[in-house]
């Protein structure tokens, strides 16, 4: 897998949970720990694509 199918594999990851934070976010009952965890799941997401895009530069 070249590094720029990476990133755009990773970036679909990160819209994809975006989605799914936003949904969570507007249902009351979710669990805020959940919520927590997928953000903290897009900033990891956010800092690879950041490092492979430095690389790839």
């Amino acid at each position: 897998m070249s590094v720029s199918s990476h990133i755009a594999e990773l970036r679909k990851k990160h819209q994809a949970l975006s989605a799914e934070v936003e949904v969570a976010l507007r249902t009351p009952s979710f669990d805020d720990l959940q919520i927590a965890e997928m953000k903290k799941q897009k900033l990891r997401l956010k800092e690879e694509i950041a490092r492979l895009e430095g690389v790839a530069v």
